[in-house]
């Protein structure tokens, strides 16, 4: 197990993982669509969960994270974890998602709040937020789309 993670000790906050080596290839994000699909998963949990790809300059995914909430329609965003995350993969970039169990994608107020001090908080590390997808039964909502980010 990594020995951040570890040191780390959140309770939901899963260890990091590396998604390619010898025999996968690096999975490229290029746009909303290639994130809303790596993503999709997230629509059929019924708590709250966060998902982050951590990319390089190339928008490579580095390596992924995430955590699930103790709560169905609320999430504790761990930006000292995020960051931290960030610096350890060398990253260039970040999305990040999360789903509404209700099955409607649309942002609320705390979403787009939460967005912007994660953005604010990556930027100070040369770290862009590229997206923030909501993944919802009804179906994928990107901030970047929408002009949040």
């Amino acid at each position: 197990m990594d020995p951040v993670a570890l040191r780390r000790g959140r309770p939901g906050w899963q260890p990091r993982c590396m998604l390619f080596g010898p025999a996968k290839p690096p999975l490229r994000l290029p746009d909303s669509e290639a994130a809303g699909a790596l993503f999709a998963p997230l629509a059929g949990e019924r708590v709250e969960t966060m998902a982050f790809a951590y990319l390089d300059r190339h928008q490579q995914v580095l390596g992924m994270r995430h955590a699930r909430s103790a709560w169905r329609d609320q999430l504790d965003l761990p930006i000292r974890d995020i960051a931290a995350d960030a610096i350890a993969f060398h990253a260039f970039a970040v999305v990040m998602a999360h789903n509404h169990p209700s099955g409607d994608p649309t942002p609320s107020r705390a979403d787009r709040e939460a967005t912007d001090r994660l953005a604010r908080a990556l930027d100070t590390l040369g770290v862009r937020l590229l997206d923030h997808l909501v993944i919802a039964a009804q179906g994928i909502t990107s901030f970047r789309s929408l002009g949040f980010l």
